[in-house]
Order: structure tokens, then C-alpha cells, then sequence
């Protein structure tokens, strides 16, 4: 996204017109009748001129910064969903994950029994570098102890992140060892990784899941491919359920090597912003590569430009489910307290010609969207699915497809609701099943290595009725009552969810994906999509 520093001008229009203070000189107002006639009529300065009246006159002290917030906010949501400020703070916390990096000491954690446990050092950071192991327990961090005083996940960021170049100590329990150990960690640049698997389904089919949008997304995605193409890879499926998104470039990138040259990918157009249209500048790496798309509702903007470009220009199917339908273009203004505008200044449009933005305004509950998809029945039928007859398009070849409402799949998978449950979902929502299984991976973590590789432990490991009774028990424990008739239907997924839960904490994601994809009724529809591709695409 473009960054701009406003200047003077543009910086004096928006403070005045989002009712931010600048020191307008007006008139005392009388003790007795305070009135707003006496104000200044130029309606320009109005906002100004009333938080002026309320600081001034309010019964309570005022939070001025706080109200001038509040205004902008409500002004730019009120033109449309996707435009809004954002304050210093919070634009650190949402950039970090699209910059693809952050400052601390590299692990990723959790909670148990008020105790702080690394789940893993992260790849490439300073505390895999130091030693530091899956299972140790922080005890105390720079002389403070942090154990089993109802610490929280904000109290440990804060605490072990910090600027890179600083040093923090910790210490350490590690099972086994007798004592505390000491390390003195110096905060480097932590990777966050926006690819989070790739590996080989069967011996032609790759996959790759990408998470978001992010800079260093492209170079991420080559490598995996790379990866790929070592072990045989012959097609190629590509992940964006639950990809909110990103930078516009990137995904741009990343069409570009998947269509070939002088291809279309997308192009923008707004009131004062002419058209812009993208198009691949070289034919692409994997222009012959067989491929499909998977997406549902939870997939955005960069993740719809993707889809749509896939779609118009004929290269791919898509299956899943219908996308979000985020189509409007923010630019970035940053103030220079480092608080920032996005203001939507664009509406995008497919190769095809189509918005896919959804509708929005009018007494159109937006937040709302996903959940009347589910009340209307679109989640578990595609015949749900309104689709606008004025907003039909053409692909190259001619095949229809739709605008005003996110990316129509061409292969429709409803929502798997085969060993839902109430307790299953419990189980899940509350964190007891997390819980449970970093527990078992802990307390079991060298025999589990000892399997030698996440394939051998993918054949080889059976989660047997005991550790499902131990997980039962463990439930209760945290106020979860046992259902007989839930369990009967939902217990084979149970034990497949945790054993892929048990493989995350020993080998990542690595040993998380292989596990889940064998439930993962979209992920085997996409793998059949190659052939009906072959009589679908020209």
C-alpha cells in the first residue's frame, strides 16, 4: 500500500473535517447561557468548534484525544466499511504480521497451570541460536518471576519483546535438569512466516497454505514450490481458506507467476483515482503448472484478486466456498504521530470487469453478512447462493461467472458438519484440546522423537482409548461434563484433531497439516478438480 506524509494543506482539511483540534480562537462563551448561535457559522469548523464547547464546558473532564479519535473513526466508517484511523499503537500491531517480521527473543509459548512453556523457538531466531528447547519452562525474565502469578499472554509479549539489540535474561526449568538455567538473549528480527505448509499429497500433487498477503509472501511461496518440484511435484493446489488478505503487490507477484505474459490480473478505478490496470510483465514461472485455488468466506481482498485473476483468465478452477467479497482499494495516510488514515479511494475489478465488492450502506447490517450466509443456508448449499442477474461475466473462454458479492466458486464444497458436536466444539472453542495435547506432547517428547520423523509418526502413532479417556477426564477438570451420545458421534474426529494437535507441538506445522488434510473433505474435492478441469478450462 502507498504510505504518504500529509502535508500542511491536506494535514488542515482532514483535521477540520474529522474534527481534530487545532486551536481555533473563538469567543468566551457567557458563564450563564453557553449557546452554540454564538459560535462561528462556517459549517467547515463545526466539529473544531464543538469539542472546543465540550472541553470547555463539560461537566467531567474530557479526554480530548480520545473524543478526536472517536471522531475520525466514526466519520470514515461512516463512508464505508473498510475506511478507518488507526491509532500509533495499533498500526504496530497490524503491520507487524504483513512487514513479515517483529523484535523479541523468537518462541512461540503458551499458558499452563500459570506457567510459561515454549512450544517452540522459532526458526532462525536468537533463542533457537541460544538452545533454548520445545518444553522448557520460563521461570523469570530479567530477575522478575513470572511463574504462577496469573500471568497473561499481553503480560509475556511485553515482556520478552522489546527493541532489537536489547538483552533480556531468563531463566529456565527444563525437564530433567536439575536447577534453573541461565540465558542472556539478545533480540533480534523474528520471522512471521505467511506460508504455512508445503508438502506432497500424493506423488504428483503439491499444496501450499498461504495465511495472509505479506512482503515477504512471494519469496515464501517460491521457495515452496521449489521444494516441491524436488519431490515431483506435477500439479499444484493453492490454499487461501481464511486469508484475509494483504498487500495489493504481492499478490500481484505471485499471479505473475502462475498466468503467462500481457495477462491481465486486476485494475483499480475511483472517483479522483483514473484506472490503473496490472498485468504480468514476463510469463510466469509455473504458466504450465496444473492448478487450483481453494477459498471460503474468510477469504479477502488480495486473496479474492488472486481467485478472480485465476478464474477470469481460465488457468485454474476454484472450489470451496464463496469468498468474502472485500473489493475496495485503502491508501495509506500516516500522520506524523505515526497514527494513520486508510481511506478507500478505489473499487477493484477482475479481469473480467466485475466488483466483487459486496453491498454495503442502506440498512445493510455488513458485519452481519457471514452470519446470514449460514441463517439463509448458502454455507451448506450452493443453490442458496444469490447471484444478481445484471452482474454476470465472462471468462476468456466464455464460461459465466459473477460480480457484486465476493469470488462464486466453480466446484461448490458446503461446510462439513459430518462428527459435529456440541462437546467437540467445547472442546475446541475453550482451548482444552490444545491444552491436552501440548500436556501429552510434553510429557512425552522424547519417545515421540524417537519415531524419527513426522511420516513415521503420521503411520505409526494411534490415538487409543485410554489417552481419550485421559482427555475426558482432563475436560471435567475444567468444568466440560463428558456427553455420551456428542462423543459417540463426533469421537473419531476428536482423536484425529488431537493427533494432529500432538504433531504440531513436536514438529509445527509440518505435522499439524499432513494429519488434518485426512478430514478435510474440501482439500479432497480439490484434488479431484484436475480432471474435471480438463474437460471445464479451454
Amino acid at each position: 500500500m502507498k504510505k504518504t506524509w500529509i502535508l500542511l494543506p491536506l494535514l488542515l482539511a482532514i483535521a477540520l473535517s474529522a474534527g481534530i483540534y487545532i486551536g481555533a480562537d473563538m469567543s468566551r462563551f457567557g458563564a450563564e447561557a453557553p449557546a452554540f448561535t454564538r459560535m462561528v457559522n462556517h459549517s467547515s469548523n463545526k466539529i473544531t468548534q464543538i469539542i472546543n464547547f465540550i472541553e470547555r464546558h463539560y461537566v467531567d473532564t474530557v479526554d480530548k484525544a480520545g473524543l478526536i479519535d472517536f471522531s475520525i473513526q466514526e466519520m470514515l466508517q461512516h463512508l464505508d466499511p473498510h475506511s478507518y484511523y488507526i491509532s500509533a499503537r495499533e498500526l504496530r500491531q497490524y503491520t507487524e504480521p504483513l512487514e513479515g517480521n517483529f523484535d523479541g527473543i523468537g518462541v512461540e509459548f503458551t499458558i499452563q497451570n500459570d506457567t510459561v512453556f515454549v512450544v517452540t523457538p522459532l526458526e532462525g531466531g536468537p533463542s533457537e541460536a541460544l538452545g533454548i528447547r520445545s518444553g522448557d519452562r520460563i521461570v523469570t525474565v530479567d530477575g522478575e518471576n513470572i511463574a504462577g502469578i496469573g500471568v497473561t499472554n499481553r503480560d509475556v509479549m511485553t515482556t520478552l519483546r522489546g527493541e532489537s539489540g536489547t538483552r533480556v535474561h531468563i531463566q529456565i526449568k527444563r525437564r530433567g535438569t536439575p536447577g534453573l538455567l541461565d540465558f542472556t538473549i539478545t533480540r533480534g528480527k523474528i520471522p512471521i512466516y505467511s506460508v504455512a505448509v508445503s508438502y506432497m499429497l500424493d506423488d504428483a500433487t503439491g499444496y501450499i497454505r498461504v495465511t495472509r498477503f505479506a512482503k515477504t509472501t512471494h519469496q515464501e511461496f517460491m521457495e515452496g514450490v521449489a521444494k516441491l518440484k524436488m519431490s515431483g511435484m506435477e500439479q499444484l493446489i493453492i490454499d487461501l481458506r481464511g486469508n484475509g488478505g494483504g498487500y495489493l503487490n504481492t499478490a500481484i507477484a505471485m499471479c505473475e507467476e502462475l498466468l503467462p505474459a500481457k495477462e491481465l490480473i486486476v485494475y483499480t478505478e475511483g472517483r479522483a483515482q483514473p484506472r490503473k490496470t496490472y498485468e504480468t510483465r514476463r510469463s510466469g514461472s509455473l504458466t504450465n503448472l496444473p492448478i487450483v485455488v481453494m477459498i471460503d468466506q474468510g477469504s479477502a481482498s488480495a486473496s479474492e484478486i488472486l481467485a478472480g485473476a485465476v478464474q477470469d483468465n481460465d488457468r485454474g478452477l476454484i472450489v470451496g466456498r464463496r469468498s468474502f467479497g472485500k473489493g475496495l482499494v485503502q491508501e495509506h495516510y500516516e500522520f506524523p504521530d505515526s497514527s494513520a488514515i486508510r481511506l478507500t479511494v478505489a473499487r477493484y475489478y477482475t479481469p473480467s470487469g466485475r466488483s466483487i465488492q459486496r453491498p454495503y450502506g442502506n440498512g445493510i447490517d455488513y458485519e452481519a453478512d457471514i452470519y446470514s450466509r449460514y441463517e439463509t443456508g448458502e454455507l451448506y448449499d450452493s443453490t442458496k447462493i444469490n447471484y444478481p442477474d445484471s452482474l454476470v461475466y465472462l471468462t476468456r473462454a466464455g464460461r459465466r461467472v459473477f460480480g457484486g458479492g465476493g469470488i462464486v466458486p466453480d466446484l461448490y464444497v458446503a461446510i462439513d458438519t459430518v462428527g459435529a458436536s456440541d462437546y467437540f466444539t467445547e472442546l475446541s472453542y475453550r482451548g482444552i484440546l490444545n491444552d491436552f495435547a501440548f500436556e501429552y506432547a510434553d510429557s512425552h517428547r522424547d519417545r515421540l522423537l524417537a519415531a524419527g520423523s513426522v511420516e513415521e509418526f503420521v503411520k505409526s502413532f494411534v490415538v487409543n482409548p485410554r489417552m481419550l479417556q485421559d482427555l475426558y477426564h482432563f475436560a471435567d477438570g475444567r468444568g466440560l461434563k463428558a456427553d455420551p451420545t456428542d462423543i459417540h458421534i463426533s469421537e473419531s474426529y476428536i482423536a484425529l484433531r488431537l493427533k494432529a494437535l500432538i504433531a504440531r507441538n513436536i514438529w509445527g506445522n509440518d505435522g499439524y497439516y499432513p494429519i488434518i488434510a485426512e478430514d478435510d473433505r474440501m482439500l479432497q474435492v480439490a484434488r479431484g478438480a484436475f480432471e474435471k478441469g480438463k474437460t471445464i478450462l479451454p
